[in-house]
C-alpha cells in the first residue's frame, strides 16, 4: 500500500492541535503537491524536502505525490512539517517501517543538507504529544527546551538520516536532557537595600507583590521610580512549575529560547514608550504573542506612562481584566494569556517639577491637565495602588544604612501569598467580587469609613472591590485573620493620586 501517516502538531496561539501527514503516491505525472490550508512556508517543503532526501541518499519516488496535511480547516505555517512530511513519502515508498511511526510525533524543519533544523512552538506540542501518551523526536536545537515538559519521551536529532536509522533500529537516538538549573531563579537581580529612602514606596511595592496589584508610581525625575519597579521581580515568590511552563511556551512561540537554566524566573518586561498597540498585545497576519503575554505571571514595567499613545494604552483594558488576549485576524484567531502584574511610572507634569520647592516647574495648569488626560479614566480604575514619590532628602542619599534587604521583604510577601493561596488559591488581586465578598468582610464601623471614601473620592464599584482585596493583602501581611480599620484606611490612602 502506498499510504503512509505521520503525526506532528501544528501551532495555534499557545495550543499545537494534532496534524495528520497523509502522504499518497499513485501513477502519473511524477510531481509533489501539498494540500490541507497550507502557507507559503509549508509549499516550499516539497523542495527542502525532495533535496533532503536525495542527500541522505534514499531514493525520491518518480511517481505523483499527494501531501495532506489533516485537518483541511487548520491553517499550517512554518517549517515544522518537513520532517513528518519527508518520513511520510518514505514510508509510503518502503523507506522506513510505516508501524514505527504510529506511536511517535515528529516535528522540525530540514536543511537541504538533510540536517534539522529548530522551530519555534516545540514546547506546547511536546505537552500536548505527551498528554496523548506518544512519544516526540526534535531537532537537537529544540533539545533543551523539550527536557522542560516532566515525564515526556522526547528523542533528539541532527539529521533526517538520524531519523531514519533510529526507526530502522540501526541506532537510537539520545533522549532530551534537561539542563542544569540554577541554584536561584534570580541570582544577579537588584537588590531592594539598594534604594534610599522612600519608605512609603517601598511599602506599596511590597503590597502590590504580596498581592500581585498592579501598583502606578508618581514622581519628579530621580525619585528612584525605575530603581523600584526593577526590583519587584526579586521579591516576587518563585513561579510554580505549571506556571512556569506556561510562561515558556509562551516564549516558544515567540521565539524567544531564553536561558533554559532560569526558566522559572519571573518575567520583567520594559517596553519603550515608541511601543505599538501590536507590540503590546501581539498580533500579525499570523498572530504572535506580545508584550502582555511575554510578561505573563511576571511584571510588565512601562515607564513614562503618559508618553505612550493613548489607543496603544487602552489595549491594555481587557487583559489587565481577563488575564488573558484574543487577538482576531480575518483568516486567523489566537489566545493567548497575559495574567501580568503592570507596574507603571510617570511624571506629575510634562517638565517633572510641579510641586517642587524650588519653583523650577514653568508648566501651566492646562498643561498639566491636558498632561494627565493622556491616561484615561478607565485605564487608572483598573490600577489598585497609585502612589506620589517625593524627592529624597540629600541626607537620605548620603545616609550609608541600608534599608531592607530583597531577600527580608521576599520572605514577607511569600508568607503573606501563602495565606492567600490557601483561603483563595489565587492571589487577592485575582478575586472575583463573589470573593471579595466572602474573604474581605468589614464591620459596621469601616463600612461607614469606606462609604465616605468612596463618596469622597468618587470611586467606582470597581475601584471600590479593588480597595478591598488591597486591605485584605494588607491584613494578610501583617498576619491578620480579619481586615482592620488601619488595613482599610491603608488602602483607601493608595486611591488618592
Amino acid at each position: 500500500m502506498s499510504l503512509a501517516v505521520v503525526y506532528s502538531r501544528a501551532q495555534d496561539g499557545i495550543a499545537a492541535p494534532q496534524v495528520a501527514c497523509e502522504v499518497h503516491l499513485s501513477g502519473g505525472l511524477p510531481g509533489t503537491s501539498i494540500v490541507g490550508l497550507p502557507e507559503t512556508a509549508v509549499k516550499e517543503a516539497r523542495d527542502r524536502v525532495r533535496a533532503a532526501i536525495l542527500t541522505a541518499q534514499y531514493d525520491y519516488p518518480q511517481r505523483k505525490v499527494t501531501v495532506n496535511l489533516a485537518p483541511a480547516d487548520l491553517p499550517k505555517d512554518g517549517g515544522r512539517f518537513d520532517l513528518p512530511i519527508a518520513l511520510g513519502i518514505l514510508a509510503a515508498n518502503g523507506g522506513v517501517p510505516r508501524e514505527r511511526l504510529q506511536d511517535c510525533e515528529f516535528i522540525g524543519e530540514l536543511a537541504l543538507s538533510g540536517e534539522l533544523r529548530p522551530v519555534r512552538g516545540v514546547l506546547p506540542a511536546v505537552v500536548q504529544a505527551t498528554r496523548r501518551g506518544r512519544r516526540v523526536i526534535v531537532p537537537r536545537g529544540n533539545a533543551a527546551e523539550a527536557a522542560l515538559v516532566a515525564d515526556a519521551e522526547v528523542r533528539v536529532a541532527g539529521s533526517l538520516l538520524e531519523v531514519c536509522a533510529h526507526l530502522a533500529g540501526r541506532a537510537e537516538l539520545a533522549p532530551a536532557v534537561a539542563a542544569p538549573q540554577a541554584d536561584t531563579p534570580l541570582p544577579d537581580a537588584p537588590d531592594l537595600a539598594d534604594v534610599r529612602g522612600q519608605p512609603q514606596a517601598r511599602r506599596a511595592l511590597e503590597i502590590a507583590a504580596a498581592g500581585a496589584h498592579n501598583l502606578l508610581l508618581v514622581g519628579p525625575p530621580g525619585t528612584g521610580k525605575t530603581m523600584l519597579a526593577s526590583r519587584l521581580p526579586g521579591i516576587l515568590p518563585p513561579l510554580e512549575e505549571h506556571e512556569a511552563l506556561e510562561l515558556a511556551a509562551v516564549r516558544s512561540v515567540a521565539g524567544h529560547d531564553g536561558d533554559v537554566t532560569r526558566w522559572k524566573a519571573r518575567a520583567f518586561r520594559s517596553p519603550h514608550h515608541t511601543a505599538s498597540a501590536v507590540a503590546l498585545v501581539g498580533g500579525g497576519s499570523i498572530p504572535r504573542p506580545g508584550e502582555v503575554s511575554l510578561a505573563h505571571h511576571g511584571v510588565l514595567f512601562l515607564d513614562e506612562l503618559p508618553e505612550f499613545d493613548r489607543h496603544v494604552l487602552e489595549v491594555l483594558r481587557e487583559p489587565l481584566e481577563s488575564g488573558r488576549i484574543a487577538i482576531s485576524r480575518a483568516a486567523r484567531q489566537a489566545e493567548f494569556p497575559a495574567r501580568f502584574q503592570l507596574v507603571a511610572a510617570m511624571n506629575p507634569c510634562p517638565c517633572g517639577y510641579v510641586g517642587d520647592p524650588g519653583g523650577r516647574c514653568r508648566c501651566t495648569p492646562d498643561a498639566i491637565a491636558r498632561y494627565r488626560a493622556r491616561l484615561s479614566g478607565p485605564l487608572l480604575d483598573r490600577i489598585d495602588l497609585k502612589l506620589e514619590m517625593p524627592r529624597v532628602p540629600q541626607a537620605e542619599l548620603r545616609d550609608s544604612a541600608a534599608g531592607e534587604s530583597s531577600a527580608t521583604v521576599a520572605a514577607r510577601v511569600a508568607a503573606a501569598r501563602t495565606r492567600q493561596l490557601a483561603r483563595a488559591g489565587k492571589p487577592n488581586a485575582w478575586l472575583g467580587n463573589r470573593e471579595v465578598e466572602r474573604d474581605c468582610v468589614l464591620d459596621a464601623a469601616q463600612h461607614v469609613l469606606l462609604d465616605r471614601a468612596v463618596e469622597r473620592l468618587g470611586l467606582s464599584a470597581r475601584a471600590y472591590h479593588r480597595v478591598l482585596r488591597v486591605a485584605r493583602t494588607i491584613a494578610d501581611l501583617a498576619g491578620s485573620e480579619r481586615i482592620e480599620t488601619a488595613h482599610l484606611s491603608e488602602a483607601i490612602q493608595y486611591r488618592r493620586t
